[in-house]
């Protein structure tokens, strides 16, 4: 893994993107998004996270995050073991699921390639921190996480989207609650 993609400095402000494994479009029902949200509620109360951007696209979720523990590789990778084996569960329990098996055996296919998975992969491991050292750079990434959708064609203005922090940056928390950006002046 590059120098560039690695949690170098552990009280620093980070963005970061990671996806489902084959990029599978998971994230397209409330019950899968309802796991990230509690989770991400959990972290932000108990593990130290503040969360000041997301986006949950279909297959990958983007984040601006700091852990106030200084243990970013530490906290993600308890929030993504975390909703892997919840989002997982809520699959096999949904009766109205109708690609229930084929996403079972794809997240088995892609956790057979690995040696340290014991049943299933759901998230790819990498992560692809990247520090966010100024003003100029944050207000790109925060533009960037919050034109995903547009860019994606699903919808034509960035707060139409319900999964996004461009909802709480227009004064809406009623999705999920992120921290104050009021490092942005």
């Amino acid at each position: 893994m590059s120098r560039k993609y690695k949690f170098h400095n552990k009280s620093g402000l980070y963005f970061v993107s990671f996806a489902t494994v084959y990029w599978l479009d998971v994230f397209t029902r409330q019950a899968y998004f309802n796991v990230l949200a509690e989770s991400i509620d959990y972290c932000r109360k108990e593990k130290g996270m503040e969360l000041y951007c997301y986006c949950v696209m279909p297959s990958h979720v983007h984040f601006i995050f700091r852990s106030t523990n200084e243990q970013p590789m530490e906290l993600l990778q308890a929030f993504k073991k975390h909703t892997s084996k919840k989002v997982i569960e809520a699959i096999e329990n949904n009766p109205q699921e109708s690609r229930k098996e084929w996403l079972l055996w794809m997240f088995e296919k892609a956790g057979k390639k690995q040696g340290n998975v014991s049943r299933y992969q759901f998230w790819q491991h990498h992560n692809k921190p990247i520090e966010l050292w100024s003003e100029k750079v944050i207000k790109q990434k925060i533009d960037y996480i919050h034109n995903n959708p547009v860019e994606s064609g699903f919808v034509t203005n960035a707060i139409d989207w319900k999964y996004s922090s461009a909802r709480n940056y227009q004064e809406d928390y009623t999705v999920l609650e992120i921290d104050s950006a009021g490092f942005l002046g």
